[in-house]
């Protein structure tokens, strides 16, 4: 269960037990404050003016709260949600049939939209920018294009990797915003939050014990949450306290650094097998029996924000805060790898 627990938490679907637990506007959502700032501002002077919001990108790694902030956006702007994907949206009939669905002031959803097909987004460039729709039908000498006038609607987009945004596409967004990691007392406020709406009996140790081990990131925290629960309401009397929970996260193989067993496995296969690197992902996948992407978008996020490895233009490379934690001598600091 643990070596894969961050990975099912933030590449699974959203389950109805998260949903239950997302806030449903502005005041309820903890943390992100200059985001949440930037696009409150937006909201209520396209409100003012009765103008449609314009088009918001979110990016960000995953499990920081973008489906949150959409919900919010549509309700704070007294519209209706529609959601979709990159992946989703195979051909033009299928952004044909989103975008003709839409009535004026609605809010589109695009998760994932870095994945979006190049065809697909010349058809989305119109739609975005003058609100209408290029279709060719047919193909040779009897293809036709046929216009379609949309409503006004605002995209908003979410992404977990920006870089793979094509700058056309990026430049048609008004307001481009980043979700960063949460603060250790921002999660405790979170699992507090969601312990409440669940009727969980939780000691401020507790949360802060659970919220220490979350990788900055609520989606993690409130799955912890649930695994802690459970394990009280086992093993003890239900009552969440610091010492329960680090027992309950201590059972899972998540330390108290918020490490599971492959963060580990990863940092021990550079050392031990590519001496503290560079090593390119790929080598380090086939090393521990993963898929890169996984490791990339999952596993190495966090090991990289927490000072345990770096990326160089030559590879992975193991720093020395990940030869402390696993136990292994440095290197000598003549064989130190280099960082260029």
């Amino acid at each position: 269960m643990s070596e894969n627990f961050y990975q099912q938490t933030t590449t699974a679907p959203e389950s109805s037990f998260e949903v239950s637990l997302r806030p449903p506007a502005f005041s309820e959502f903890i943390g992100q404050e200059k985001v949440k700032e930037r696009l409150l501002l937006m909201v209520e002077a396209a409100t003012n003016r009765g103008d449609v919001l314009d088009h918001v990108l979110l990016s960000g790694p995953p499990g920081l709260g973008k489906t949150t902030l959409a919900n919010i956006i549509s309700k704070a702007s007294d519209s209706q949600l529609h959601t979709t994907s990159g992946p989703q949206i195979e051909k033009a009939g299928d952004l044909a049939g989103v975008l003709t669905n839409l009535q004026k002031g609605d809010v589109l959803f695009i998760d994932e939209i870095h994945r979006l097909h190049p065809a697909i987004e010349e058809y989305l460039y119109p739609a975005m920018e003058d609100f209408r729709l290029d279709i060719i039908i047919d193909s040779g000498p009897s293809a036709r294009s046929i216009q379609l006038n949309l409503p006004r609607f605002t995209l908003v987009g979410a992404t977990t990797r920006s870089g793979m945004l094509t700058a056309p596409l990026r430049s048609r967004f008004g307001l481009v915003n980043r979700l960063d990691y949460y603060t250790h007392d921002e999660l405790s406020q979170i699992i507090e939050r969601s312990a409440g709406l669940l009727d969980i009996p939780i000691e401020p140790d507790g949360a802060l014990e659970i919220a220490s081990r979350s990788r900055g990131t609520p989606r993690v925290a409130n799955a912890l949450l649930r695994w802690v629960r459970d394990y009280a309401q086992v093993k003890a009397d239900g009552r969440i306290t610091g010492n329960l929970a680090d027992k309950a996260l201590a059972m899972i193989d998540i330390d108290d650094d918020g490490l599971d067993e492959m963060d580990k496995r990863l940092l021990e296969a550079i050392i031990y097998k590519f001496q503290g690197g560079p090593v390119g992902l790929g080598s380090v996948a086939v090393a521990v029996g993963e898929d890169a992407s996984t490791l990339e978008e999952v596993h190495e996020p966090f090991l990289i924000l927490q000072g345990f490895l770096q990326r160089t233009p030559r590879g992975r490379i193991a720093l020395p805060a990940a030869y402390e934690k696993i136990g292994a001598p440095p290197p000598p600091p003549g064989e130190q790898p280099s960082l260029l």
